[in-house]
């Protein structure tokens, strides 16, 4: 029988602190302690922390409290993990819930300057397809996958990333710094040191990557003994940049195995995460639409200035454009904000045709019902 970590989902993280954590810091006691190659199942909880339900408005998500996300589940011990190895994490099976939601809110997403009120998508999650009465029309098809998943960095990793991320919040840049308010384990140190789990960084974490899906291979360094191997943050589908700031979030249950490839990581000089799937990350169909549109964006201004070579401003106006295209066709902008996060895929066209470098959103148009 596969060893477990069951969660209870009426309940918050908080009120099962020994199931996970939402900060990374290496002196979490793990959860589990398990072999390699035995196969483990997880169960997780949404990003939200269960505070997004059925029933949830927008005008509600201004009152959430933003500092629990994201819960993961673990530490996972994966004996005879050590420093310097590479430990490789194969998805056996990934099971969504049958409620998801996606959502934007002021001051969060690729365009939130263009977007100053909350709102927020439910989705009903069955035979494999996402519906919304908020979207009608539209169906998105299933290809789950584990948004956030990570090993714990060592002592010394958490103090040269909280360095260099409180260098960037000094310089005037975005960063969610350590904060004890809400942290799970709210035990001393761990609470005010923990590293905050929204950006990704060496250890893996939450890189909301479309392409590990089921059947895929995650490769991470270990940092430190027995790895400590913790996810969440299920996606039911996702769009190759989720735009808004969210995908079609739920809940999961994830089946992973465990390969330590011994001083590996070490013998290369391996430091950042890598991953594989032997097969199509999802339907030929979907993976590669054989009927899309698409838009174009350039480092363009809307001054006319030309910002050459800024691939962020290119992929800014690809977005803007589709959404644009999607309001042509009847949709809100609101609504077009949450197809693109959903189902647009952006694409780096070209880096080398500078000045303008070009990046391109694309809409697969069987997402809409005939």
């Amino acid at each position: 029988m596969a060893k477990s970590i069951s969660i209870d989902r009426t309940k918050r993280l908080a009120e099962e602190p020994n199931k996970g954590h939402n900060r990374w810091h290496p002196d979490i006691p793990p959860a589990l302690e398990v072999e390699p190659l035995e196969e483990v199942v997880l169960e997780t909880r949404d990003s939200s922390d269960g505070q997004i339900r059925p029933g949830v408005t927008a005008a509600d998500l201004l009152r959430m409290d933003s500092k629990v996300v994201h819960p993961l589940t673990g530490p996972v011990y994966v004996k005879g993990a050590h420093p310097g190895d590479l430990l490789e994490i194969e998805y056996l099976k990934i099971t969504p819930e049958r409620h998801g939601w996606t959502r934007f809110v002021p001051g969060l997403g690729f365009l939130c300057d263009l977007f100053a009120a909350p709102y927020l998508v439910h989705w009903n999650l069955e035979n494999d397809w996402a519906t919304s009465p908020s979207l009608p029309g539209v169906r998105i098809p299933s290809s789950a996958f584990m948004g956030t998943a990570g090993l714990a960095p060592s002592h010394d990793q958490l103090r040269e990333w909280t360095r260099r991320e409180g260098e960037l919040s000094d310089r005037g840049g975005l960063v969610f710094l350590p904060d004890a308010s809400s942290a799970v384990p709210a035990d001393e140190p761990i609470a005010s040191h923990g590293l905050r789990t929204i950006p990704p960084r060496e250890n893996g974490g939450n890189g909301d990557i479309k392409q590990i899906t089921q059947g895929s291979r995650l490769f991470i360094p270990v940092n430190v003994d027995g790895a400590l191997y913790s996810v969440g943050d299920a996606h039911f589908a996702q769009g190759d940049s989720e735009c808004c700031g969210t995908a079609i979030e739920t809940g999961g249950t994830v089946v992973v195995r465990f390969r330590i490839h011994p001083g590996e990581a070490l013998r290369h000089g391996i430091r950042w995460p890598r991953f594989a799937h032997p097969g199509f990350f999802t339907a030929p169909e979907w993976a590669a639409p054989r009927d899309f549109i698409a838009t174009m964006g350039m480092p363009i201004r809307e001054d006319g200035a030309n910002d050459g070579g800024n691939i962020t401003l290119a992929a800014r106006n690809a977005v803007i454009h589709m959404i644009d295209l999607l309001e042509e066709r009847g949709w809100t902008r609101e609504q077009a904000y949450i197809i693109c996060s959903v189902a647009v895929d952006l694409k780096i066209s070209n880096v080398v045709d500078v000045p303008n470098v070009v990046v391109s959103a694309v809409l697969p148009e069987a997402i809409f019902e005939a």
